[in-house]
């Protein structure tokens, strides 16, 4: 999926941007594709139109979508009965989403983008502490999601009743020298925690894990789900998108292409040299010299650490792992929403090599994921299938490590 910039909107009785005329009935924004019959007739300080255009059909969170937006967004009757539930007139479509982990530096960004989403009829923000104060912000943008705020143990399961989507960003962020296996010993927990109360509360949800080491902490999910016996595994993504953006972007920059035409899968895993964007398949088609594609592919496998360097001890890569994840929770909404063309690189059980896990694209749909995409790993060069076998071992351990954690765990309890 290319990653795309954030698209220009132009409301009004006509359609066009500059010199560039854009057929209303095709005009997308945002993950939804706009008709021109249908009307934004009630959308809180928008003044009504009759007809809506956008600068490309490019998504401000990946690919087109073909979903629709509703016919209007009605506005809700009723006064506010529940102590920290918000409520906006403007009704969207019925997908819930939770985000564990609100308050933290990923959380707070991740939730103001999703609430973006016309997708969205709910937003449960869930962390141990000062997760009211996000969600009473949040709540003053004029989206149709209501935000609701849990805070602590006590209200993490209420957090995650009817949710339909769970982003799991909990977790302690990496600093100057740490690696993400230096986070493992905090977050491992963590994620166990918190996936045993999604597995006793919204089982069927599809569930989005973002806590690093994402190699190590996917496995602990899925331990915990076979132990509590809901274990789908069309239904657990270990969310690697950040790894798709940053390729799409390096490689747009130094081939100096349209940003939003481009698309590289990246396969492996999501640390160090498990992370192995196939240039070779990049989309548009485009030659690169060998040392291009190795300068390419060491900064994709390193970006995490620029940006912990950059910011000097001030945080890691929270922004554009928030536009990330928010950019998988969309494709998820879309595919349970009916759109049947949404891909997305994701780590996941697999079958594609030895590994159990693996990251690649995959199509998912209402259920999760429907197919596993294995052409992308046929007629690699030889840099790429060296690269392949070379990150095997690493990721292999990573697994073991979270499984080893998560039994562990189990024979304690």
């Amino acid at each position: 999926m290319a990653a795309t910039s954030l698209t220009t909107i132009t409301i009004g009785s006509s359609a066009s941007i500059g010199s560039k005329a854009i057929p209303l009935s095709r005009s997308k924004c945002f993950g939804v594709s706009f008709n021109s019959q249908n009307y934004l007739k009630s959308f809180s300080g928008l003044k009504a139109a009759s007809s809506i255009s956008c600068e490309s059909e490019a998504s401000f969170l990946g690919k087109e979508s073909s979903a629709a937006l509703r016919n209007s967004f009605a506005p809700k009757a009723g006064k506010q009965n529940l102590r920290h539930q918000y409520y906006l007139q403007p009704q969207a479509s019925s997908s819930k989403v939770a985000i564990l982990g609100a308050a933290g530096g990923i959380g707070q960004p991740l939730a103001l983008l999703i609430k973006m989403s016309p997708l969205v009829s709910a937003l449960h923000l869930y962390d141990i502490a000062n997760v009211k104060g996000v969600a009473a912000d949040l709540s003053h943008c004029n989206t149709p999601a209501q935000v609701l705020d849990f805070t602590g143990t006590s209200e993490l399961a209420n957090s995650l009743k009817g949710v339909d989507v769970v982003v799991i960003p909990a977790g302690v962020p990496r600093k100057p020298g740490m690696t993400r296996d230096d986070l493992f010993n905090i977050n491992a927990n963590i994620v166990k925690t918190l996936v045993e109360a999604v597995a006793d509360n919204c089982p069927d949800a599809f569930i989005h894990i973002i806590s690093n080491p994402v190699n190590s902490t996917v496995p602990i999910a899925v331990e915990v789900l076979r132990r509590k016996g809901v274990y789908d595994p069309k239904k657990v993504f270990g969310v690697t998108t950040l790894d798709v953006v940053r390729a799409n972007t390096f490689v747009a920059q130094k081939k100096n292409l349209r940003l939003i035409d481009v698309d590289v899968p990246v396969v492996g895993g999501h640390a160090g040299i498990t992370i192995l964007p196939l240039l070779s398949r990049t989309k548009p088609s485009v030659s690169f010299t060998d040392e291009e594609v190795e300068e390419l592919t060491v900064r994709i496998q390193n970006a995490g650490t620029e940006v912990v360097e950059a910011k000097a001890g001030a945080g890691s890569a929270t922004l554009s792992m928030a536009y990330a994840a928010a950019r998988f929770v969309e494709s998820s909404l879309r595919a349970l929403d009916g759109d049947t063309d949404v891909y997305e690189c994701a780590y996941v059980q697999s079958e594609l090599t030895e590994l159990p896990f693996f990251a690649s694209r995959v199509k998912i749909g209402k259920k999760g994921i429907e197919a596993v995409i294995s052409s992308d790993l046929q007629g690699l060069t030889e840099y790429e299938e060296k690269a392949l076998e070379a990150l095997k071992p690493e990721l292999k351990a990573s697994i073991e490590k979270g499984v080893a954690f998560a039994q562990k765990q189990t024979v304690t309890a």
